[in-house]
């Protein structure tokens, strides 16, 4: 009998996770995936909103500014690259004018510091690749970039520091109410809690209905399509450019990433497979058709891949966050879409204070720092880089030629307090595979490297887990079968 399971690994539940670990509790988080950030938490736009396109009044609005203001100590403490590069929402008609006025008057009242419409004369001395055809813009200068899921890892390190176990490959099928609280069928076995809280994302409606019963809330699930340009030539924006939002979302962009990379994307697409992330022909040529209307010189020449992620469209649009009506000891976070990454920092701390009080829960005298990462080789002066060869020459050993990621830090990687364990845990925490080959030449040793730190034959690495296998054999047992049928 634990005292609190959160089902769900991504930015929200990481969060949650580390806000309760400053608590005396037992905590466990589950995730069907094979990691954590493994659904909208990794494949999303990375911006940090100002908070401008929420409704006054709403969950969104109000979670979107405090969250957006929390970022910079937040990443600063927790080692996460983080940069407040600004935005601008560009109009391509005076019909577009009234909606980057409305945009600044809903800003305003929310409480979003420093925005102004600017006029297409400023707009091309500020962003000189801006197509001409922009009339005007709001540029709101509190917006930032981040990447959602080196801030995920982040704050599951932080948590597990402090007590919080991870439980992945754990896919939750059925759940009862006991008289202590709560039993979880789960594929891994049977898990028991007093305190139940759902951060499921797109699976977060259904694991409602489990917990209650009922089909109260409705999930869509809106796909983007995103292509990424490589970062070796320079960025053609420094702010991330927006056009005008629509009712699917806020429409396609083109921005620049904390690694120096050009993001164009996504598209919206409401699907009925929660986990069909595929990429389509149509739908990465209406990313690039859109985007052309504010970069008329976009070419996918320098494009290293596409990928696209699940948001959790609630049918309502609204956050749906609190305590589960009519479920005792139980918690939920539903319909976490855009500003979903903004708000997870807020929601996280007000959440987790509604739970500990509601729950009796004491606060630790001792807390555990988070435990920032070293800084990245290939962002390194000479100076520092030979410094760190001569500290552990496994630095002087590079695995991805692209990224410049050394073998010193793919090994730190694994031993992360919630390390890697597959091909794709070692990009995402080293960028190792992200770079023009997409792995094709580092991808081999990288496997060799988690198959002698896990202790694993080769043949059990897998590309993101599951049955991802990166081999179905080695050359030698290749070669002894082959005997065997002569």
């Amino acid at each position: 009998m634990q005292d609190i399971i959160i089902i769900g690994a991504g930015v929200v539940g990481c969060a949650l996770a580390r806000e309760l670990s400053f608590c005396e509790a037992d905590i466990t988080v589950v995730d069907m995936g094979s990691d954590a950030a493994e659904g909208a938490s990794k494949a999303n736009s990375g911006i940090v909103h100002a908070g401008f396109d929420a409704h006054p009044g709403t969950d969104k609005a109000r979670f979107n500014v405090m969250g957006a203001a929390m970022y910079p100590a937040l990443c600063a403490e927790l080692g996460v690259p983080y940069r407040q590069n600004g935005a601008m929402v560009l109009a391509f008609s005076e019909d577009d004018r009234a909606t980057i006025l409305r945009l600044k008057e809903q800003g305003e009242q929310n409480g979003v510091p420093g925005l102004r419409v600017i006029e297409r004369e400023e707009i091309r001395a500020l962003e000189p690749n801006v197509s001409p055809e922009a009339v005007c813009a709001l540029l709101a200068p509190t917006s930032g970039i981040v990447s959602p899921y080196e801030l995920t890892f982040a704050l599951a390190d932080h948590a597990a520091v402090n007590g919080v176990r991870f439980a992945f490959d754990t896919k939750v099928e059925s759940i009862r109410r006991t008289e202590e609280g709560w039993m979880l069928s789960t594929s891994r076995g049977d898990m028991a809690c007093r305190t139940l809280i759902n951060c499921a994302g797109v699976g977060s409606a259904e694991i409602h209905r489990m917990m209650t019963g009922r089909d109260e809330d409705r999930i869509i699930s809106r796909r983007g399509q995103y292509w990424i340009l490589d970062h070796a030539k320079p960025e053609p924006f420094t702010r991330t450019m927006f056009q005008c939002p629509t009712k699917m979302g806020k429409g396609v962009l083109v921005a620049p990433t904390v690694h120096g990379n050009v993001l164009l994307g996504p598209t919206a697409e409401d699907i009925d497979d929660p986990l069909d992330t595929a990429t389509t022909a149509k739908g990465l040529s209406d990313v690039l058709a859109a985007c052309r209307l504010t970069w008329p010189q976009v070419s996918t020449r320098s494009a290293v891949t596409n990928f696209s992620g699940i948001r959790a469209h609630e049918a309502r649009g609204e956050f749906i966050i609190g305590p589960v009506e009519g479920a005792k000891n139980a918690w939920e976070t539903v319909g976490i879409e855009s500003p979903g990454l903004t708000s997870a920092p807020a929601i996280a701390a007000e959440l987790a204070r509604a739970i500990a009080e509601a729950e009796g829960l004491k606060y630790k005298a001792d807390i555990v720092p988070a435990p920032k990462p070293p800084k990245p080789f290939n962002e390194m002066t000479p100076e520092e880089q030979a410094a760190a060869c001569a500290a552990d020459p496994l630095n002087g050993r590079l695995i991805c030629r692209c990224e410049v990621v050394t073998e010193a830090e793919i090994r730190a990687a694994i031993h992360r307090p919630v390390g890697a364990r597959s091909i794709d845990a070692i990009k995402r925490r080293t960028r190792a595979g992200m770079g023009r080959c997409q792995g094709g030449f580092c991808a081999p040793r990288v496997a060799e490297i988690l198959a002698e730190e896990l202790g694993l034959p080769i043949t059990a690495i897998t590309k993101n887990g599951g049955q991802s296998l990166m081999l179905t054999s080695t050359l030698a047992e290749a070669m002894k079968e082959a005997e065997s049928h002569e």
